[in-house]
């Protein structure tokens, strides 16, 4: 499987308002605040880029975005990050831009094995204050993995373009995982109702309740099978039982 990146990454809301003039430009977020904006070739060579001007390591690396990365480096730290990778190995290269200057790299790395902290990728990224979580490594921890090509990473961007600033698109993402975390909850619930065993069949749920056939009757099998997810198997006595309260409470 590959992997291809050429972005520059930092904060989120600070890279969304300096690229407002590139056209094309969009800044796809990732976590901890961060933001990464794909260089394609499109905007490379809307900086001036031309393949004459490209400073190695680097594929998209000229003169005039380095200048422009060291321009906004100016309000805070700014890194352009490059990875091309194919069946588990390949290279990674890495710069990082503090206060109007380049500060560290540009680091390059063919990536076989080895520590995940000194790959360029990692290295940079602790250098922006990127905090590790558990046992993954920073370029997980962003969430890097995320997107597997620069297609990926452009309508990341666009869907985020909706967003007003980092909080507001971190809520809404908040609320698509909770929607989709109860969706899920609710499907493993649905299969796992269908293998419970009916205590008490239709019949059997129209004469404990004194019901003609209805809704309700679908719903209190469904309700028998609840509280055999949760509590255990009924005998039919305690689950006539457990009707009669629920229709107390229902009907």
């Amino acid at each position: 499987m590959s992997y291809v990146l050429h972005a520059v990454v930092g904060d989120f809301d600070r890279l969304r308002s300096l690229s407002a003039g590139l056209p094309r430009a969009v800044v796809a977020p990732l976590r901890q605040r961060f933001g990464l904006l794909p260089v394609t070739g499109e905007i490379f060579d809307g900086l001036g880029g031309g393949r004459r001007q490209v400073e190695e390591p680097f594929v998209f690396m000229s003169p005039g975005l380095a200048e422009l990365l060291a321009d906004w480096s100016r309000g805070g730290p700014v890194a352009y990050v490059e990875a091309d990778f194919f069946g588990g190995s390949g290279d990674q290269a890495a710069a990082l831009w503090e206060d109007g200057r380049r500060t560290w790299g540009p680091v390059n790395a063919w990536i076989t094995a080895g520590p995940a902290e000194k790959w360029p990728t990692n290295a940079v990224l602790a250098r922006l204050g990127a905090i590790p979580a558990g046992e993954f490594d920073l370029f997980d921890t962003v969430g890097f993995g995320r997107e597997r090509d620069m297609e990926g990473w452009r309508e990341a961007g666009l869907r985020a373009l909706d967003a007003a600033d980092y909080d507001a698109w971190e809520a809404a993402r908040r609320a698509r995982d909770e929607a989709a975390a109860r969706e899920a909850a609710e499907r493993d619930r649905y299969v796992r109702r269908a293998d419970v065993p009916v205590v008490l069949d239709g019949k059997a749920v129209m004469e404990v309740l004194g019901i003609p056939p209805s809704r309700l009757v679908g719903a209190a099998v469904r309700h028998l099978q609840e509280v055999h997810l949760e509590r255990g198997p009924l005998t039919p006595d305690e689950a006539a039982a457990e009707l009669r309260r629920w229709a107390a409470r229902t009907l």
